[in-house]
Formats: C-alpha cells, sequence, structure tokens
C-alpha cells in the first residue's frame, strides 16, 4: 500500500471519531469550557482542524513559511468546518509522493528542529490524539454518554 494511502486511513481512523466528538456539540456549548483556564469547545474543535490542515500543508510542501499559527474561516459550524478541513487535509495527504514524505524540512523557526515531512505529520497525529483526548472530557461535560471508541478502524 502506497504511504499516502496509509497515512489517509491513519489520519481518517482518528479524525472520523473527533468528527463525532464535534458533532456532538450544539451551537449552545460553544462556549463550554471545563476549566477557567481552558479553550471554548469552539476553539479546541478550531484548533484541532487547522492544525492538522497547518501541517500536511507544511509537509505536502515543504515550506514552513506556510505554517499559520492563526487561522479563520468564515464557516461558523464545526461539524461543516471539520469536514471540509478533513477533506481538504485528506486530499494533501492523498497527493504527497514517497519523496515528499522523506523530504526533511527546517521547522527550526517553529519548533526549533529538522525533521522529515513524515516525522511532521507524526507530530500532528500526536498532537491530534491529545487533543482528541481532551475533546472526550468535554463532550462527556457536556452530558453525552453515548461516545464513540478512541479509533476507528476500516
Amino acid at each position: 500500500m502506497p504511504r499516502a494511502q496509509q497515512w489517509v486511513q491513519y489520519f481518517l481512523s482518528h479524525r472520523h471519531v473527533t468528527m463525532e466528538l464535534i458533532n456532538k456539540i450544539d451551537e449552545a456549548h460553544y462556549d463550554f469550557k471545563p476549566t477557567p483556564t481552558s479553550m471554548t469547545a469552539k476553539q479546541l474543535a478550531t484548533h484541532m482542524v487547522f492544525s492538522f490542515y497547518n501541517f500536511a500543508n507544511v509537509a505536502k510542501h515543504g515550506d514552513p513559511a506556510l505554517f499559520q499559527p492563526k487561522m479563520e474561516d468564515p464557516e461558523t459550524n464545526l461539524a461543516k468546518l471539520t469536514e471540509t478541513y478533513t477533506e481538504k487535509t485528506k486530499q494533501l495527504l492523498e497527493s504527497m509522493s514517497d519523496e515528499e514524505f522523506n523530504r526533511t524540512i527546517d521547522l527550526t523557526a517553529i519548533f526549533g528542529v529538522q525533521m522529515s515531512a513524515k516525522q511532521l505529520l507524526q507530530m500532528a497525529m500526536d498532537h491530534e490524539i491529545h487533543h482528541k483526548g481532551q475533546l472526550f472530557v468535554y463532550v462527556r461535560e457536556m452530558g453525552h454518554t453515548d461516545l464513540p471508541l478512541f479509533v476507528k478502524r476500516g
């Protein structure tokens, strides 16, 4: 199986759960946060979907200047926003060649290291998994008890 296809499957095995959790957040709970210092549910969800897209865009093009610390989108519905950026991220991953996965990217200005695109994508996945765990807490605190498993295969 080509590396790009493997990455798309890996990404979607976690993102589908993220999407399921985000779909449980109704607009009335967008400002919910479990502690005073936490991000709101809307901030957490947008941070997750924009971050992975950002990482994938830098990985695809090998250009750290493409990294956008603050992204915005006119879409206000979290479910629609997540669907849009999941598809955009999937397309970036699908379009990557093995050479692009292996290319070293100078990320010293952002992360203090150089790393391969595949290492950057693994960092993106670790970031997604970390925040997905937080998202489980958020939706549980909102009263949801019918929650998905941590990952969906196939």
